[in-house]
């Protein structure tokens, strides 16, 4: 691939994930509900990243293990005394646990890899108007937020902006002219409408 390396590329090569940018690539593709998206690939590709560092250190994680430990590491519901007493774990058994941390990707980072980098095109399969819908304002906002985080990235190299990593969220919220409510979008295309009584 010409020009620079990807951080997919990246961590793929210092990791040694032969086959993960195909892998990706296939499950984001695949039809229907085997279809994955970048928020869970980005999961999955994480957890795969610890898995290896743990290995890498000499640790036999069991089946489950590397993914427990990663929520344990990466959940928001998960105590803070969970977290630091996994961290404390891991460092103990030789894993530079802050190193892993740098090489997670998030979801915006594998849509770039994959758009831009690896030249997936996803093709819509089946007749869901609804969930055509959803998988266009989802790329839009996978796409927004990738050069959100870019952008911003780009101010901070260059000392414009002072922040460290970058995860750039859009919520997306749709608003009934007739009866005033917002909604998220995710929820509304779910089914579950406003409720309201306006006319069609």
């Amino acid at each position: 691939m010409m020009g620079r390396q990807c951080k997919v590329e990246r961590v793929v090569d210092a990791y040694d994930l032969d086959g993960m940018e195909e892998d990706l690539a296939t499950r984001w593709t695949a039809d229907g509900e085997a279809g994955r998206s970048t928020r869970e690939l980005a999961d999955y590709f994480n957890r795969a990243v610890l898995e290896a560092a743990m290995r890498e250190a000499g640790m036999r994680p069991l089946d489950g293990e590397a993914a427990n430990t990663y929520r344990l590491l990466t959940d928001e519901d998960v105590s803070a005394g969970a977290e630091t007493q996994t961290r404390r774990t891991l460092e103990r058994e030789g894993v530079d646990v802050e190193s892993v941390l740098g090489d997670f990707v998030s979801h915006q980072t594998v849509y770039v890899h994959l758009t831009e980098h690896a030249g997936v095109e996803y093709e819509e399969s089946g007749p869901d108007p609804v969930e055509s819908v959803r998988e266009t304002v989802g790329r839009l906002r996978s796409r927004t937020e990738a050069v959100t985080a870019s952008s911003v990235e780009r101010l901070r190299d260059a000392g414009h902006v002072d922040i460290g990593g970058v995860d750039a969220l859009v919520d997306l919220r749709v608003r009934c002219t007739a009866c005033g409510t917002t909604h998220d979008v995710d929820d509304l295309l779910a089914g579950e409408g406003c409720g309201c009584d306006s006319p069609e």
